[in-house]
């Protein structure tokens, strides 16, 4: 498969993307148990599967209670998602962790450009106090690949981090302040900071640390209290090792190796087209080694050139009677 691993990070065509897709596919379905038993229990026969449309997606809920990863492979990495307590919470079993920093600098790349073009401050209260969060890994990697003393994690400490913004507004390079929504907002309604010319990046999830509020609304309050046009998003989880990225409006746009679907809520095996509203399945060939094809609960819309934007989350997500789901 290291062949295939290769060409993941090289796809420059449809046409690739969907060999590339079928490739992983077939590994997957022979060497990821609970890929290979869920293919059973829906009564499909991998080799019968001849076109990337075919290929059927895993539900998201099974990373909670099931271990995915390739039966070549003992866990180089756990990734858990956050959650309230007592709460089950997903698990990504990594292969190989450096598949996932290939993944986010490549992709950090493709949309912002040489990371050293940045100071980096993250601004993640909420996933600091646990271990396991791969959006804390990825933020941490950042900040060390942007070369600068002055990037850094910040936790509830708002002055500190308003004064490491004055401080470095005149510095040369861009200001990326990434954080969660909720703690966003706190240094928002902390005070006004000018931050036009420089980037907000919300990662979203209030954490149930505030009440939820819609992106535009968040949007809206950021763009006023930091002097800027567009706040920009981050779309990634924990059961996957790709992100998608919106510089504003919440359209949100996928690296080569990365493709967003859109299934019907009363169909689950039916594909919707662009423009209406469905369940968001998501083909991330970065997940070799576990699992590639992801039924996620997140409502959404997708667009013609490939963008999509996420309109809210199921009430109930769509357990199908699968004896793996129960």
């Amino acid at each position: 498969m290291k062949t295939s691993q290769g060409n993941v990070f090289n796809i420059s065509s449809k046409e690739t993307f969907s060999e590339v897709a079928l490739k992983v596919f077939k590994y997957q379905a022979v060497h990821t148990p609970v890929y290979s038993q869920w293919l059973d229990e829906l009564g499909l026969d991998y080799r019968k599967i001849e076109r990337a449309e075919e290929i059927p997606f895993l539900p998201i809920s099974l990373f909670r209670d099931h271990k995915l990863i390739s039966k070549e492979f003992n866990p180089d990495l756990v990734f858990e998602s956050s959650g309230t307590t007592g709460m089950r919470r997903s698990r990504h079993f990594i292969a190989d962790r450096g598949i996932y920093e290939r993944s986010f600098r490549t992709c950090f790349r493709i949309f912002y450009g040489e990371i050293t073009d940045y100071i980096i401050l993250a601004l993640l209260p909420s996933y600091m106090d646990r271990k396991g969060s791969s959006l804390v890994y990825m933020a941490q990697d950042l900040i060390k690949s942007s070369e600068s003393e002055l990037s850094g994690f910040f936790l509830d400490d708002l002055d500190l981090l308003r004064s490491r913004i004055t401080g470095i507004r005149n510095d040369g390079r861009k200001i990326l302040l990434l954080g969660v929504s909720f703690a966003l907002l706190d240094l928002a309604e902390n005070g006004n900071i000018d931050m036009n010319g420089h980037i907000v990046m919300e990662t979203g999830g209030m954490k149930g640390r505030r009440d939820e509020i819609t992106r535009e609304e968040l949007h809206s309050f950021l763009c006023k209290s930091f002097n800027l046009d567009k706040i920009h998003s981050e779309y990634g989880m924990t059961e996957l090792l790709s992100q998608a990225y919106s510089m504003g409006d919440g359209i949100f746009r996928t690296p080569p190796w990365m493709k967003v679907l859109v299934r019907d809520p009363h169909d689950p095996f039916s594909i919707l087209d662009h423009g209406r509203t469905g369940g968001v399945n998501i083909i991330d060939l970065a997940n070799i080694y576990s699992c590639s094809f992801i039924e996620t609960s997140d409502l959404g819309v997708s667009h013609p050139d490939g963008s999509f934007e996420i309109l809210g989350r199921f009430d109930n997500s769509d357990i199908r009677g699968c004896n793996l789901l129960i």
